[in-house]
């Protein structure tokens, strides 16, 4: 038994995800081997094929382990509010290493690897999404958005532009660039009334 208390194999597992991190960092993703980290990491490659499949599977749980904790939502009543924190924490997170070339490697190696995809999906993405409707579900509730609205389609043009940039045009994505989108995303939110008021 280590001297922290913890299985051996629960300590050989987490030093195969960090050892995965740190050299997919060092020679990117499409280099990364599973001899490689076997390698680096001083084990047999079959005791990492014996937890993970292939080397997309190993590299989705070594990026999902790191932490993610600033991602949950604060619930303060002003839905643009807590969205624009929410949303702030993750452009930070995402644009800075390690997480966010990481995160963008896993997402290419998910278009190619169903698996992957489903597993990503399954375990970060769907999760996130939920946790971005039901917070503006509460805010439906209490009036601040608009009855009818179709949350999860919301949910889809919140998340587009950021993603667009992130993966596509590879733009910087700022504090201001989710501001912006808010914006235009609020104007069309709000409930009917507040947005038929004169404007002062």
């Amino acid at each position: 038994m280590p001297a922290t208390g913890r299985p051996l194999a629960t300590e050989r597992t987490e030093s195969i995800m960090r050892t995965t991190l740190d050299l997919a960092q060092e020679i990117g993703y499409a280099k990364l081997s599973i001899e490689g980290v076997a390698a680096r990491a001083g084990v047999g490659k079959h005791t990492i094929y014996r937890r993970w499949p292939s080397k997309g599977a190993l590299f989705l749980d070594a990026v999902l382990s790191l932490n993610q904790s600033d991602l949950e939502y604060p619930d303060t009543g002003d839905i643009r509010a807590d969205l624009r924190a929410q949303i702030h924490a993750a452009v930070d997170l995402l644009g800075r290493p390690p997480l966010g070339p990481l995160y963008r490697a896993l997402l290419g190696e998910a278009q190619h690897d169903p698996a992957v995809a489903a597993s990503l999906n399954e375990r970060f993405i769907v999760p996130q999404a939920e946790k971005t409707v039901a917070r503006m579900r509460r805010s439906m509730d209490g009036g601040q958005l608009a009855p009818d609205l179709d949350l999860d389609l919301v949910m889809e043009i919140l998340s587009g532009p950021l993603y667009f940039r992130f993966l596509i045009s590879q733009e910087p994505l700022t504090h201001e660039r989710v501001d912006r989108v808010l914006d235009v995303l609020f104007t069309g939110l709000a409930p009917r009334s507040s947005q038929d008021a004169p404007r002062q």
